[in-house]
């Protein structure tokens, strides 16, 4: 009998504890999640860090409280202790150090110190473009053009090249590389792409106060081959950001080719003869 009242307080016990946990986590990430809302409403402000911070408190209370539960159990205190000991957290570490989920989490830990991308930056990691949505324990959640998310595990982007569109400068240059004719007007055809550049709205001025004092020209474009049947020409376009600069390279593929077809520029493209002989 008094072995059923033992278990029963046990049990009853850890009730509490589990519910307690809950709750706390709940109350917490809602606290957190409006204080993070907040944020968001300044502009300027860099929520990275807080989200991550968010979920590493959250994660830290449920292990806590999943420490406590042990505790209660006879069989489980050491192990319950382990958690909340200094030495014990320790020897944790270092006996999960080869497991995918600690890798993950250092990882993170890494990406939110070491920052080379934040919330909201345009980023490229192993053919997967979007824009980052979320850095957690786990993975980071990036939002395609198309609104998928694509999750990738921490531990992966560590070992993997970045391509930031938004680190330190959002400025984006677009290159525009098209092959004429060698009969065409190539000084014609190099004035109508720095026409066509510099009147489209989207495009923006990345001059020096020196290089305007120097009066160099606003826009650049070259001869930079002469291909077997063509002569490649170039320019580039600058744009504010890789949104604008994506509407950009479109709009002026279309006005340039518009203006080539006025002007007599021929695009040489693959033709083929065929001969049919009786």
């Amino acid at each position: 009998m008094i072995d059923y009242i033992k278990d029963f307080k046990i049990g009853f016990f850890i009730a509490i504890i589990i519910i307690t946990t809950i709750i706390l986590g709940a109350i917490t990430e809602k606290v957190l999640r409006y204080f993070l809302y907040r944020k968001l409403n300044q502009k300027e402000y860099d929520t990275t860090g807080f989200k991550f911070l968010k979920h590493l408190i959250i994660t830290v209370i449920y292990i806590l409280g999943f420490a406590f539960a042990l505790i209660q159990i006879p069989e489980f205190k050491i192990i319950g202790h382990s958690f909340l000991a200094g030495a014990g957290v320790i020897s944790l570490v270092a006996g999960l150090a080869s497991q995918q989920a600690l890798s993950n989490i250092v990882s993170g830990i890494f990406l939110v110190i070491f920052k080379p991308f934040k919330i909201n930056d345009k980023i490229t990691i192993n053919n997967f473009a979007g824009t980052v949505e979320d850095i957690n324990l786990r993975q980071v959640v990036l939002k395609d053009a198309e609104n998928n998310r694509i999750i990738i595990p921490n531990s992966v982007i560590s070992n993997q090249i970045i391509v930031n569109t938004n680190m330190n400068d959002t400025k984006c240059c677009k290159i525009i590389e098209i092959g004429i004719g060698y009969e065409s007007d190539i000084e014609k055809a190099l004035e109508i792409l720095k026409e066509e550049v510099a009147a489209h709205p989207l495009f923006i001025d990345t001059r020096t106060a020196e290089d305007k004092k120097k009066k160099t020209a606003l826009v650049t474009a070259r001869v930079v081959a002469l291909a077997p049947s063509s002569v490649t020409i170039k320019t580039w376009a600058w744009a504010k950001n890789s949104t604008d600069g994506f509407v950009l390279y479109c709009d002026l593929l279309q006005s340039i080719k518009k203006r080539f077809d006025e002007a007599g520029i021929d695009i040489p493209y693959p033709q083929q003869v065929v001969t049919l002989k009786k």
